[in-house]
């Protein structure tokens, strides 16, 4: 190993926060646990999400890599083992450390801990579980933890892990076998689907142990997500949804995300992408993410083998309404639920207070603006009482120049300011307290 003594732990902190920055976790904790009198800290459902960076990544959470040191050498990776960057790990009490001082200060409201793969899987997975016993049952800690699974490690590992942490995670890391094969060879998809397989199988025999014994222990109450990298390999939008869409149907997953790839190593065999990491195309994936878990979307409605990737210039709701205009206008007075969610500018929240406002009158475009329509996408596509809102045509060429016009199309950050990587330094914040801890 090629870790180096003597480092503070600032020092290690400042390397491991760095190292983490391209696991994507900007995800609410999906748990409600009340605190207690026996330990510290709570984990509310929406409560890791409060806190955004410019470019989108939550930063609610104390996210770090346990080590940076790894075994393996995928191409695209920073911390492959043929990299020349510092090495350094973390020991689980400095995990708790960091993690209890960070709290107390209100930083953080939860840890999300991800980790290289140092001498084998096992090693890692063995001092990733140490490092969340000691926390839940030494520090008494009762926040949320999300920990990424190790691939190749013992089931027993993951299992023990798993009824400690809140969320985990197993990286799908690339859309295709082929391409993982091909940029990570010491991977393989079976390595990487079957701890997948074992967490959604042990949430659903939680569940159901916990109708019988309502004080079990649980499980990965909030689930586990995965995470694929966009943009290294030639996959079209297609087969990344179509992967994403298989993944929710059979192992159930809370979330998948999508990460636009960066190249950190300058490998030749990776793609030097001339307009930096194509955000706008990661954009429009959770876009489309959403509309299949929320709004009842087939992958095959929005992409197909002839037309395989998303209009970067429309979002996919706006595109697939464009392709189908005979199924517009919508009437607002008697539209189905499902019907209001295809239209452009109604989400669900609003086509839920339609169906519920319609009962009780009858509704114009003013009430559906305060009810949070957004008009300016909505009018092409919906009648009030069998009119318009503004004589329009249903062309697809005068529609869609229209909705290009609105700037809102493309997210602002990506617009005007670029891509930017979080660092948990960007402020000037010193922390004394840890850089004595990091001495004794």
């Amino acid at each position: 190993m090629r870790i180096q003594q003597n480092m503070t732990l600032m020092e290690k902190l400042s390397i491991l926060s760095t190292a983490a920055k391209y696991d994507v976790a900007c995800t609410s904790s999906g748990v409600d646990r009340s605190g207690n009198k026996k330990g510290i800290g709570n984990s509310v459902a929406p409560g890791c999400c409060h806190s955004f960076s410019a470019d989108g990544r939550c930063i609610s959470l104390l996210k770090i890599l346990f080590t940076n040191e790894c075994i393996f050498n995928c191409a695209y990776c920073q911390n492959n083992c043929h990299s020349d960057v510092p090495r350094t790990a973390f020991t689980p009490d400095e995990v708790c450390t960091l993690t209890m001082e960070f709290y107390r200060r209100n930083y953080i409201e939860g840890l999300f801990l991800s980790s290289g793969i140092m001498i084998s899987p096992n090693y890692t997975m063995e001092l990733i579980y140490e490092t969340l016993s000691r926390l839940r049952n030494v520090h008494q800690f009762n926040g949320y933890i999300h920990v990424k699974a190790i691939p190749g490690a013992d089931p027993l590992l993951v299992e023990k892990t798993g009824y400690l942490a809140d969320r985990m995670s197993v990286n799908l890391e690339l859309p295709t076998s082929d391409s993982l094969k091909k940029l990570a060879p010491c991977k393989s998809r079976s390595t990487i689907l079957k701890p997948m397989r074992q967490i959604q199988n042990g949430i659903t025999v939680n569940k159901n142990e916990l109708t019988v014994y309502k004080k079990a222990p649980r499980f990965v109450p909030a689930g586990q997500s995965t995470q694929m990298i966009i943009g290294a390999t030639p996959e079209h939008d297609y087969q990344i949804m179509s992967v994403a869409e298989s993944l929710y149907q059979k192992f159930q997953l809370k979330r998948v995300f999508y990460s636009a790839f960066v190249n950190v190593t300058g490998n030749t065999n990776l793609p030097m992408l001339p307009g930096g990491p194509p955000l706008l195309r990661e954009h429009r994936l959770y876009q489309a993410d959403w509309l299949l878990r929320y709004y009842h979307f087939k992958v095959d409605e929005l992409l197909s083998e002839e037309r395989p990737d998303f209009n970067v210039f429309l979002d996919p709701k706006c595109d697939w309404a464009l392709r189908h205009l005979e199924n517009f206008p919508v009437e607002i007075r008697t539209a189905d639920y499902y019907t209001l969610l295809r239209v452009p500018g109604i989400g669900a929240k609003s086509a839920q207070r339609i169906v519920k406002a319609r009962k009780n009158g009858t509704l114009d475009f003013s009430d559906l603006k305060k009810i949070g329509v957004v008009l300016k996408r909505a009018l092409y596509f919906i009648t009030c009482s069998g009119r318009m809102m503004y004589p329009t045509k249903l062309n697809e060429d005068y529609i869609c120049r229209q909705l290009m016009s609105d700037r809102n199309m493309v997210p602002k950050d990506i617009r005007e300011e670029g891509y930017r990587q979080l660092s948990l330094f960007d402020t000037t914040a010193e922390f004394p307290a840890l850089q004595q801890a990091g001495s004794r």
